[in-house]
């Protein structure tokens, strides 16, 4: 046999362990010690060093993560900040190339960068937090193992392990890396976090026909768990050359998508940026034919540009979606990118795994059938808490299964809190899930398998295989007189050995008409989607009775059925999602009948017959074949799939111009993660493969959690678009008077551009951001998906900016040239000093923060009276109106800040006018939703006649 290629010896990872172990699996033990270099005692720890030098550590690469500084660099290429840059540069300029050089136009060049730097920091901010809070989370990968070296069985690190090692597996245990078994007793494995098929299988030791790596009987892989019986096995791949660091890989390679929030707000920076650039550029050439200083009317048209471009408006996205994920921190789900919040309100297809992230990955027994009557088992997962129905009736049924097992129930430890939660450190099963839920089910029962144990001590197994189907054991009756041999296994199997049945407690021949009722009860529970077993008992004459004796002439004493149970929250959110016009497709690696039966309990399913597609037909299907299933409203589930099948649905969703979200917890489920608009991945019980695709986790693995992130999604575009509303429309209220200005020949601006950023800054970022944490409104979901094509600037939306901007605009615009008309002086006169001019600034940079009050009084809904909701239900909306109202006072009356934004002390009288103009403002559109629900219920009306 040829030497191993191992990691690091070849052309890449990816070879060593798919050739290696390819080959591997045909050979005896003798051989594979051989091309493993390697013997049945280990290596030495000399050898282990030099290999672990040659390989390197057995743990994933981690993502590359961009440094600090890069991140912060990151945020300075936003489109809004660049265009700021430049203008504060330009502005710097300016002030170099004046004679003399004016302190006003220094100052506007600091102001506009300190409003870039502010906005960088607080986006820096949130994403660094989030990131490094993910990376706090523990890794799947099992930290410590079982190894055999110089001959001696020693616990090492995990990521110690090489090639060549020989490592021992118990129940119980986690692989830490792919590996050869060369000895297996009665042992079975849980690929559910690679496979995503939650069922155990069996391996053996011996030699393999070549085939399919995942599918060798005798490998075992980084990231399974051993689930029954001992074995040792030999390592052939670690770290990034193993199976699961295959997946981890092609999920790398995935690109990130970007979310319709960032496909918008891009869009919407261009289109304000090149706005903005365009007016500026034609007011300059407009001034500068009419004898205006260059500089002097440079700075004005950056003043147009500047009061266009919405500066607060990146430092109020970033708080807003921030204030999101908060929120979701409070429901226990970790977002890593503040856009993912809107992006999951956006969703319009979840493609759902099933083990782990519908179900609790803990099999639980939910039925008893024994003497032609159904006992219901209450109770889920390995608690023994619940209790069965007319329990005597069926207690040497669930006793004769608890002796005929090898798994053991662990409680929760002094450290665990008692917890029995899945995934929480509770009650645990060593050994097969199957044995583990007969064990609960016995103790529900009133029976203590471990005093039943000793009272009837084993004295004799005959393993579980593939070919009988059964397994049974021998035990010593409690008397010490009689034994006593209980057999447990497929219900055909185990039935066609049975002559008689235990019906109410007295045995029965088997006659043709029980066995039919035998027959029924199975395929009814079977129906249900339950995993079935029969028990049967029979005497037997001593402890060394053989195998064919032990296992036939029995009497069956029921049949029991149990399932991987739905997690109890999944029902609600699966309905909440399907109100909100959500798609849900169940795409798993498990069997058909297992996923249909699932699906059914949790409501993804209830059509008579759904649309259930296999892997192996997928293969068959081209795009155009692919296409045409997605498009079919039939309810889907596509079940057996690999990785790449996961990622080519995900991308078949994406070309039809769905939104979709991925969810997941297994190694298996990374690639689809990546690639999909949102990948959201389970915490507690999640691979750290997953985990680090998904864009959020699930830190309770609470399937809940996706329909509370949709509803908060849905609010936060809501939010936006209403702070939207409420930044642009002030926009309209400082370039109006300016436009004006211009075009009646008044040499000076009405307002500047520090007073604009005064007002971006002062007394508009609060109130957006309490506009921003607005609750969602009650009828969110049950409103469709926003569709991806619908732009954040509606024309509804740019209804409102206009017609509440124009309202502002007029109101200014009349309070300065009112101002400007009453002093008696020609237009050529005033200065930048004249007391009139700068009251009449004054009065429009105030006028548009009073307004600015009411006007986010009347944005915070677009149909609802703002009395209906109460003018008191959101306190920070009112203190942040208060606070910039304040602070425009002490721009007036302070005499350090009238030198810095040139203003002048404003009478009693000027305020009331401009609260006038504020009301007048809110009655406007308060008349506007009048008229809007009028006509819809007139409309309703009609309809209904």
């Amino acid at each position: 046999m040829t030497q191993l290629l191992a990691p690091g010896d070849g052309p890449g990872p990816p070879t060593g362990a798919e050739a290696a172990g390819s080959r591997l699996q045909t050979g005896t033990r003798e051989e594979v010690f051989a091309a493993l270099g390697t013997t049945p005692r280990g290596l030495s720890e000399a050898d282990a060093v030099a290999r672990r030098d040659r390989y390197g550590p057995n743990e994933l690469p981690r993502a590359r993560r961009r440094g600090v500084w890069r991140q912060l660099a990151a945020q300075f290429t936003d489109l809004f900040a660049i265009v700021l840059l430049v203008a504060s540069a330009i502005t710097f300029l300016a002030y170099e190339l004046q004679q003399p050089r004016d302190a006003g136009t220094f100052r506007l060049a600091v102001a506009i960068l300190a409003v870039v730097v502010l906005n960088a920091s607080i986006g820096f901010a949130q994403e660094y937090s989030a990131e490094r809070t993910a990376e706090s989370l523990q890794a799947m990968v099992p930290h410590a193992c079982r190894v055999l070296r110089d001959g001696e069985r020693r616990e090492v690190p995990a990521r110690d392990l090489v090639p060549g090692d020989v490592v021992v597996l118990e129940a119980g245990d986690a692989v830490s890396a792919d590996c050869r078994l060369i000895e297996a007793h009665e042992v079975s494995v849980n690929n559910a976090a690679l496979t995503g098929e939650s069922d155990a299988v069996g391996r053996t030791g011996d030699a393999e026909a070549a085939g399919p790596l995942l599918e060798a009987r005798n490998c075992v892989f980084m990231g399974t768990d051993v689930v029954a019986g001992t074995a040792k096995a030999v390592v052939f791949a670690t770290g990034a050359a193993t199976e699961f660091g295959r997946i981890f890989r092609l999920a790398a390679a995935a690109p990130g998508q970007k979310t319709p929030l960032q496909l918008q707000v891009a869009s919407m920076a261009r289109r304000v940026a090149g706005v903005a650039l365009a007016i500026g550029a034609a007011l300059f050439a407009v001034r500068v034919p009419t004898g205006q200083p260059f500089v002097e009317t440079f700075v004005f048209a950056l003043g147009v540009m500047v009061a266009l471009v919405p500066e607060g408006l990146p430092a109020t996205l970033s708080v807003s979606l921030a204030i999101g994920v908060r929120r979701m921190a409070r429901r226990h789900a970790l977002v890593k990118k503040l856009l993912a919040v809107e992006a999951l309100g956006s969703t319009t297809v979840v493609c759902t795994d099933k083990t782990g992230t519908l179900t609790q990955a803990e099999m639980t027994v939910t039925q008893v059938w024994a003497g032609g009557a159904s006992h219901p088992v209450s109770g889920v997962g390995y608690a023994p808490v619940g209790e069965v129905t007319d329990p005597l009736a069926v207690r040497e049924l669930l006793r004769a299964a608890a002796l005929c097992c090898n798994a053991r129930l662990v409680p929760p430890s002094a450290d665990d809190g008692g917890s029995v939660g899945p995934g929480r450190g509770g009650w645990r099963v060593l050994g097969d899930t199957t044995e583990g839920a007969l064990l609960v089910a016995a103790e529900k029962a009133g029976i203590d398998p471990d005093a039943e144990e000793a009272s009837a001590p084993r004295l004799m197994e005959n393993p579980f295989d593939s070919v009988r189907k059964l397994m049974s054991t021998v035990h010593r009756s409690p008397d010490g007189d009689t034994y006593r041999a209980y057999v447990k296994g497929a219900p055909q199997e185990l039935l066609a050995r049975c002559t008689g049945i235990d019906w109410k407690g007295e045995r029965r021949a088997l006659t043709d008409g029980l066995r039919t009722e035998v027959i029924a009860a199975n395929d009814e529970l079977a129906s249900q989607g339950l995993r079935v077993l029969a028990v049967a008992w029979r005497p037997v004459r001593g402890s060394d009775a053989p195998q064919n004796e032990a296992e036939s002439g029995l009497t069956l004493l029921g049949l029991v059925g149990m399932l991987d149970p739905p997690r109890p929250e999944v029902s609600a959110a699966v309905d909440a999602c399907r109100q909100a016009g959500i798609r849900i497709v169940m795409v798993t690696g498990d069997h058909p009948l297992t996923a249909e039966a699932v699906a059914r309990r949790v409501d993804i399913v209830r059509q008579p017959a759904p649309a259930v597609v296999t892997g192996a037909s997928l293969d068959t299907m081209d795009d155009d074949a692919l296409d045409g299933l997605l498009a079919e409203p039939a309810e889907l589930l596509l079940c057996r799939v690999s990785p790449e099948h996961k990622m080519r649905v995900v991308t078949a969703f994406q070309r039809r111009g769905e939104v979709v979200a991925v969810t997941g917890d297994g190694a298996n489920d990374a690639p689809a993660l990546k690639h999909a608009d949102i990948g959201v991945a389970m915490g507690a019980s999640g691979t750290d493969v997953a985990r680090e695709a998904a864009v959020m986790v699930l830190l309770d693995d609470s399937f809940a959690s996706i329909a509370t992130a949709v509803r908060l999604g849905r609010s936060v575009y809501q939010n936006i678009r209403k702070f939207l509303i409420y930044l642009f429309s002030h926009n309209i209220a400082e370039l109006v008077p300016i436009l004006a200005a211009t075009f009646v020949g008044f040499p000076l601006v009405p307002i500047t551009a520090v007073q604009i950023l005064a007002i971006d800054l002062g007394s508009d970022v609060l109130p957006a951001l309490a506009l921003g944490a607005e609750p969602p409104e009650p009828d969110v979901m049950d409103r469709p998906p926003r569709s991806p094509r619908e732009r954040l600037f509606s024309a509804g939306v740019m209804g409102r900016i206009l017609f509440l901007g124009g309202i502002q605009a007029l109101g200014v615009c009349v309070v300065f040239f009112w101002h400007i008309h009453a002093a008696g002086i020609p237009y050529a006169r005033f200065t930048e000093d004249d007391a009139v001019y700068r009251e009449a600034i004054t009065m429009v940079q105030a006028g548009i923060v009073v307004s600015q009050f009411f006007n986010a009084l009347a944005v915070r809904s677009e149909r609802q009276s703002v009395f209906r909701i109460g003018l008191l239900s959101n306190p920070w909306l009112l203190a942040a109106g208060c606070f910039g109202i304040g602070l425009m006072a002490a721009i007036s009356y302070l005499p350090a800040l009238q030198a810095v934004f040139h203003t002048a002390p404003l009478a009693a009288a000027d305020w009331a006018v401009l609260a006038g103009f504020g009301v007048l403002l809110l009655v406007a559109e308060e008349t506007r939703k009048w008229w809007l629900r009028s006509h819809r219920s007139g409309a309703r009306k009609g309809a209904g006649r």
